[in-house]
């Protein structure tokens, strides 16, 4: 019964992982529009507002900033740029990012497409 009940947690666990990331691409194009600010106002917005807060309910969270030390753990190179950064910047950091990443509680669902540049 243990072993069925652990099971069962485990199931659940992976068919929500797979919804969300089969959600993933409507998430970066709700990003982009309101990047480029055709999210500021009416209803799309207010789908897109209620739509990441369920997501993030279930545990979903976005990362990946320019200035965060890179960790290939979470983070993907894909660009490696000669750029200014911060006095004191001892490591590689990411200079740009072309794609967040998300983590669903520990577990990273995508990993971050960034650009990095080392300190001089």
């Amino acid at each position: 019964k243990r072993r069925v009940d652990r099971d069962r947690h485990v199931e659940r666990d992976r068919a929500v992982a797979s919804v969300i990331e089969s959600m993933l691409p409507v998430l970066d194009e709700i990003q982009l529009a309101r990047q480029h600010g055709e999210l500021e106002t009416g209803p799309f917005a207010k789908i897109a507002e209620k739509l990441e807060g369920i997501l993030g309910k279930q545990g979903l969270e976005r990362f990946g900033q320019p200035g965060d030390a890179f960790d290939p753990t979470v983070h993907e190179a894909v660009m490696h740029v000669q750029a200014e950064l911060a006095p004191g910047t001892t490591g590689t950091t990411v200079v740009q990012v072309m794609q967040p990443g998300y983590t669903l509680g520990e577990r990273v669902v995508r990993p971050a497409l960034v650009a990095v540049a080392d300190p001089a």
